[in-house]
């Protein structure tokens, strides 16, 4: 049976990170917005509400937290980039995604979301591969490097529009 919560699996890191790996996932990240919209811009409130598992977060909640996530990631590589192994500060995800900000409109976050990447992509696009090495201290994982951090959410993404398909296939909406 698959794993309901990694429905793509979990990520995994080359050992050696190449330019392709780089370039590939750098090509997921802009594409990633599109698939998301095309996936989700016609739902409507109830089908919003579905779940991909029991007691996980709604579609509505998932489309919100790709915002957050992918919002704190683009600093994060700001900081690596502007400051010698900054430690970042981890935000509790499960928490933002009951604010009141997790039930507007999903087209708010669609629309940030199509424009962050945009940004996130062009810097991307320009790191050297000394810059690509440079890394960000995280209090639960240590040092990441960005080029793993690209990887990782390229993956994220994709792991979060899996679960957003799960949803529709568990309420019988999604073939």
């Amino acid at each position: 049976m698959e794993d309901e919560r990694y429905p793509i699996g979990q990520f995994q890191c080359p050992k050696v990170v190449s330019k392709e790996n780089v370039q590939g996932w750098i090509e997921e990240l802009k594409t990633f917005p599109q698939k998301l919209k095309e996936s989700v811009e016609n739902l409507d409130d109830k089908v919003l509400s579905y779940t991909y598992r029991e007691n996980s977060w709604t579609i509505r909640q998932l489309v919100h937290h790709l915002v957050d996530s992918h919002m704190n990631s683009y600093i994060r590589f700001k900081l690596a980039l502007t400051e010698d192994q900054p430690t970042i500060k981890p935000y509790q995800e499960d928490k933002w995604a009951e604010l009141v900000d997790s039930t507007m409109p999903i087209m708010v976050s669609l629309t940030l979301l199509e424009s962050l990447h945009k940004r996130w992509t062009c810097l991307l696009e320009t790191l050297t591969d000394e810059q690509l090495k440079r890394t960000f201290i995280h209090p639960e994982s240590g040092a990441v490097s960005l080029e793993k951090n690209i990887g990782i959410y390229a993956w994220h993404g994709n792991h979060h529009l899996a679960h957003i398909h799960q949803a529709l296939k568990r309420a019988g909406d999604f073939s």
